[in-house]
């Protein structure tokens, strides 16, 4: 489900026409409907209603304080992977009992800052990390909460830059060493060995690699017991797929009932770490052309949004859905819709059939309410666009747009360098 549709040639999101938005707020603009975030976190915390089970959503996809305020106050934590995703999330009012703490790189000051705040666990990458976390608690004089991320080499079939479950990743431990790790672990006084942690990718679109990391986790938390630890949750991660193109991403439905029938009887709390499931299609980029232009070989649509406001397809070559937000157009075309950066990998679609844009027309680029806000830059110094919240007829902007002041806000110039050069002879 999501509530961006038209009426009468125009694009709206729930009941506000995206074209007013754009002229009160100005172009380009996230824009993320408040009623899909909503039933999208529903649908999957429904899914697994007949087990215990913490929906903790992953910050990194859509860390705006409003988001995750609306899934705060649905009975959700978050899935932080740095002390900023920390503070927005406490921030937003999030319970510390349902964050955990993920990430390949914690630094001292971030793992003493989770400590403090009571988290539940970190999710712990290697063997030097829980040692690190182990000096912290005692230094603090608490008992950190873990699991052990493990590395179950599960090919989960989608793009390299966004695998994480094969040997060859840097994230996790080797499942054959786990067990040594656990033992390890175990000897660590200001250690609270919780539970095992797992995590394939993003935009996963099978449910058979979650299936087949669960029944090697399944073995491995088999082994734990009997060596006599209590392994009281189960992170399952994230990494569920949208559609954004010709994708036939599973239900969360489908994904739940999987799930649960490879994991009967292992009596502990699941976690889940949803994202993208949750907020991709949930949001657009709203962006305006500003010039088209042809050669020989191209079509050309420049528009005020550029890599800098949406990476993905410039990093992964990825799919958005080109729509417009009013007008019937013209005939369709073959263009690149691309950019204001300076590189020729700006763009937004390459080699599209689009309807044909004229100069002035609003463009809606689609399902880009996950790692869209978030991986966006100041490249070529321009500032960072805002994000606006649609819920029924009103818009509320939840960032505001940034200005040429705030660009530069914490620089600084040396004093000596304020000095007059003398002039050269």
């Amino acid at each position: 489900m999501n509530d961006f549709h038209y009426r009468d040639g125009e694009l709206w999101c729930e009941e506000t026409p995206i074209a007013r938005i754009a002229k009160e707020v100005g172009t380009p603009f996230y824009l993320y409907s408040d009623r899909t975030l909503k039933h999208h976190f529903r649908v999957f915390d429904e899914a697994f209603k007949d087990v215990p089970h913490i929906v903790c959503f992953a910050a990194k996809a859509n860390s705006n304080i409003a988001i995750l305020k609306i899934f705060i106050n649905e009975g959700g934590g978050v899935d932080i992977v740095s002390g900023g995703e920390l503070y927005r999330a406490m921030q937003a009012g999030v319970n510390p009992e349902k964050v955990v703490y993920s990430g390949v790189g914690k630094k001292v000051d971030e793992i003493e800052y989770a400590l403090e705040a009571g988290i539940l666990l970190f999710n712990v990458e290697s063997s030097q990390e829980l040692r690190v976390i182990n000096e912290c608690a005692k230094k603090l004089g608490k008992v950190a909460g873990i699991a052990l991320r493990v590395n179950p080499d599960v090919d989960p079939g989608t793009h390299p830059h966004i695998s994480t479950g094969l040997k060859k990743n840097k994230f996790g431990i080797d499942i054959q060493r786990s067990l040594e790790e656990y033992r390890e672990a175990r000897k660590l006084e200001h250690i609270d060995i919780k539970g095992v942690s797992c995590h394939i990718g993003s935009q996963v679109t099978k449910v058979s690699p979650f299936v087949d990391a669960l029944d090697r986790l399944k073995e491995l938390i088999n082994f734990l017991r009997k060596d006599g630890l209590e392994i009281r949750y189960l992170d399952l991660g994230g990494g569920l797929g949208i559609t954004y193109d010709q994708e036939t991403a599973p239900h969360p439905s489908e994904y739940a009932k999987a799930m649960m029938d490879a994991s009967k009887n292992m009596e502990c709390t699941f976690i889940f770490e949803p994202g993208r499931v949750i907020a991709g299609n949930a949001g657009i980029l709203v962006t305006e052309v500003l010039y088209t232009k042809s050669n020989e070989e191209k079509n050309f649509v420049v528009v005020d949004a550029g890599m800098n406001d949406l990476i993905r397809p410039s990093l992964y070559n990825s799919y958005h859905k080109i729509q417009r937000v009013t007008g019937e157009g013209g005939d369709e075309i073959v263009a690149d819709v691309v950019g204001p950066i300076c590189e020729s990998g700006d763009y937004l679609a390459k080699g599209r059939k689009i309807s044909r844009f004229e100069r002035g027309d609003l463009m809606a680029v689609m399902s880009a309410g996950a790692y869209g806000f978030t991986m966006s830059s100041n490249y070529n110094s321009r500032g960072r666009i805002p994000e606006v919240l649609v819920s029924d007829d009103r818009f509320h902007v939840i960032r505001k747009r940034e200005t040429y002041a705030d660009l530069i806000r914490g620089e600084t110039i040396p004093d000596y360098l304020k000095r007059t050069a003398s002039k050269q002879v």
